[in-house]
């Protein structure tokens, strides 16, 4: 017999002197014959055996959470920041950072993919938008950071990727013969949150199965660690997944999968700013928010051919946000000469704009395995055609642009020990502007605009025979202009180029202070440099000859050009399991940035995240009971004129199943976040984080 311990891991905040402790221990990852063996287990698999910065969150971490938003799914890996993420909306990710911010909600850099499905939308200037959508509906998170492990993804990203797996009904089945329901009631105690999700999944042959899933969200004002208000904070959020899938072939080798999922929510009377950072100047509106993704994909893998593993995917993305101002609501209105420009009938053009983003994407992937010599490969290749299209608004030109790629990420294993992974990607952007009048009045002339690149990486990995491994990769890629940035000559003619250089080291093994027990611990250094900036303006003002900042007439100054983003930092993931049940889980987060300019010098990049450690320290009994208490910890940062203080938050968790008797299969979660109700604001939120929060689910299949 041979034992794969693939275990999953839970990972949490740490206390840098527990990592330090966990250092020094040990886990394994694949051994020879051992018998029959009970190894400990935690709640998430360290990734110890790529080079690649990556961490997958599974479906028992994504229940034993209770998170209300797909931010809070993630917001415990390293490097990965969120912008208020409590709500769908006004809320983002951020990752080394770069992704949300609290200006436009998204800078292109983190991708996001729903079932392979590109989502999200562009620079929408006040609204978070990244993933409007409900965690129920998905078994598996994916988070790649950084840059090396995204060329089969996408161009331009820096931050990383974010890949979320919606559930089939074969999850419920077992892939059986016959119906299955689950049905999962939540209740949360700050902002009197309800949610319930109803699954049925059908599988009437063993070739087909479909899957419906319902899922209601609805939360009301939270308040925060002294007890105040915390705006926007309320939301009505229903959302569904429909998902089939039909298996065929001479040995069932092929597959057509179709899924669709729709997350939707209708706010009266709410600030136009979801991140609160303009107080009531925009005022407030009525809004329709819709997301839509569909799927349908083919796959292919022959029986007896190692160089065939095809997957066809088609897919749909749509974005929509359908507002109207409500009147006498901004103070730009109500208190004449209070804003620094006329305040215009009917309401500013951006709180009056219906946006909608759609993006049709086609992927053609496939895998093959082969030798040459002593050299075993893994090949991905693939072609992908990308048409986004986004309706023209007041302050949002529209348009089409139209990419397509081919890719290739070839992982050569030579013998046990050495692994070297060479990743290509050329990619063409033909934006096709519509007819645009700007702020100014300008009218700019409907043009295309063409842009090319080609990109790439090359990872290595040489794993030593006591479990340790030494890896380290280099990537280069690039960010092509996008349609709002057509009424910007400087920006649709250039493409921002990064670079990125990783080292670390990872060790692997188990049995290591007593039998059946385990240890994963990996440390991942990295160095990104971001030239021809057009995604942002620097913070500092331009200087004139005297060196005095130059004025924009309006009681600000202009701002000088932006010419580099500097970030690096340390990311460390670590795990410890005994056999009888006891686990440590535990990661940092330690990091700095700077945003340079020429003229007026540098200073810290506004998308540093906050040095972060954690620690998690749990008990399991047996397959009934697991209790834990997670700590998580962010030290104090100051970014331009703003100071977040340090905090530490204590989550307490426990999952109760019964495995005989009345309740046999019952799923009984309760949590205390924030247990002693920290009034804290985390960096780069423009909100304080949510004050005690109890909640409690119990989930039951039938």
């Amino acid at each position: 017999m041979r034992f794969h311990a693939t275990t999953p891991f839970y990972r949490n905040s740490v206390s840098l002197l527990a990592l330090l402790t966990l250092a020094t221990q040990a886990s394994a990852q694949d051994a020879e014959f051992l018998g029959t063996i009970a190894l400990g287990e935690s709640k998430r698999e360290v990734q110890t055996d790529t080079a690649t910065a990556l961490t997958v969150v599974d479906q028992e971490e994504i229940d034993d959470r209770q998170a209300s938003t797909i931010a809070q799914l993630v917001d415990s890996v390293p490097s990965v920041s969120l912008v208020n993420g409590s709500t769908p909306a006004g809320s983002g990710i951020n990752i080394r950072g770069f992704g949300a911010n609290s200006t436009f909600g998204t800078d292109q850099k983190v991708a996001v993919l729903v079932d392979g499905a590109s989502v999200g939308s562009e620079e929408l200037y006040r609204l978070g938008t990244q993933l409007f959508t409900d965690p129920a509906l998905y078994k598996s998170v994916s988070v790649v950071r950084g840059t090396v492990g995204s060329f089969a993804y996408g161009s331009g990203v820096v931050g990383g990727v974010v890949q979320l797996d919606t559930k089939d009904a074969s999850d419920f089945t077992g892939g059986n013969i016959g119906f299955n329901a689950g049905q999962t009631v939540q209740f949360a105690s700050n902002g009197d949150g309800i949610a319930a999700s109803s699954v049925l999944a059908f599988q009437p042959t063993q070739d087909f199965e479909f899957l419906v899933n319902y899922t209601h969200r609805q939360q009301d004002i939270q308040t925060d660690g002294n007890r105040d208000e915390i705006g926007s904070s309320d939301f009505f959020l229903p959302s569904y997944l429909l998902k089939g899938r039909y298996t065929f072939g001479q040995n069932r080798d092929q597959s057509l999968t179709f899924s669709y999922s729709d997350t939707s929510t209708e706010e009266e009377n709410v600030l136009y700013d979801t991140f609160q950072t303009t107080a009531d100047a925009f005022g407030r509106v009525n809004r329709e928010t819709q997301t839509q993704t569909a799927v349908i994909r083919y796959d292919y893998e022959p029986l007896n051919n190692d160089l065939i593993d095809l997957s066809v995917t088609l897919s749909y993305a749509n974005q929509q946000f359908d507002q109207e101002y409500v009147p006498g609501t901004s103070t730009c209105e109500t208190i004449p000469g209070s804003c620094f420009f006329p305040f215009p009938p009917g309401g500013f053009g951006t709180t009056n704009a219906d946006h909608k983003y759609e993006t049709a994407k086609l992927n053609i992937t496939n895998v093959s395995l082969f030798s040459t010599g002593a050299v075993d490969h893994e090949l991905t290749a693939g072609v992908e055609f990308i048409q986004k299209d986004r309706r023209t608004q007041s302050a949002a030109p529209g348009g089409t642009d139209n990419r397509w790629a081919v890719f290739a990420v070839n992982e050569a294993r030579i013998g046990d020990a050495l692994t070297i992974t060479p990743a290509l990607r050329y990619e063409a952007s033909a934006i096709d502007a519509d007819d645009y009048t700007t702020r100014g009045g300008t009218v700019i002339p409907a043009d295309t605009y063409v842009h090319d690149a080609v990109m790439g990486g090359l990872s290595a990995r040489y794993a030593f025979a006591n479990g340790f491994a030494l890896f380290g990769s280099a990537a280069y890629t690039e960010s092509f202009p996008i349609i709002d940035d057509i009424e910007f000559e400087d920006r649709i003619d250039q493409s921002e180029k990064s670079t990125t250089y990783e080292v670390g080291f990872s060790y692997d093994s188990f049995d290591v202070f007593a039998a059946g027990d385990e240890l994963a611990f990996k440390a991942n250094y990295y160095q990104t440099s971001t030239t021809d900036i057009t995604s942002y303006q620097s913070s500092l003002p331009l200087l004139d000859a005297s060196g005095n900042p130059v004025s924009n007439g309006r009681g600000g100054t202009v701002s000088a050009v932006l010419d580099e983003i500097e970030t690096k930092g340390w990311e460390l993931e670590a795990s410890y399991a005994m056999e009888s049940g006891f686990y440590i889980d535990a990661n940092a987060n330690i990091a700095e940035g700077s945003e340079i300019t020429e003229a007026s010098g540098s200073t810290e990049w506004r998308g540093t995240p906050a040095n972060s450690l954690g620690l998690t320290i749990g008990q399991k009994i047996g397959e009934e009971l697991d209790v834990s208490w997670e700590i998580v910890a962010n030290d104090a940062l100051t970014i331009g004129d703003e100071d977040f203080d340090s905090f530490t938050v204590h989550n307490l968790r426990a999952t109760y199943i019964p495995q005989s008797g009345v309740l046999e299969g019952v799923e009984m979660r309760a949590s205390i976040e924030n247990a002693f109700n920290e009034d804290y604001t985390a960096a780069l939120s423009t909100r304080p984080g949510v004050g005690r929060n109890v909640i409690l689910s119990v989930a039951k299949s039938f």
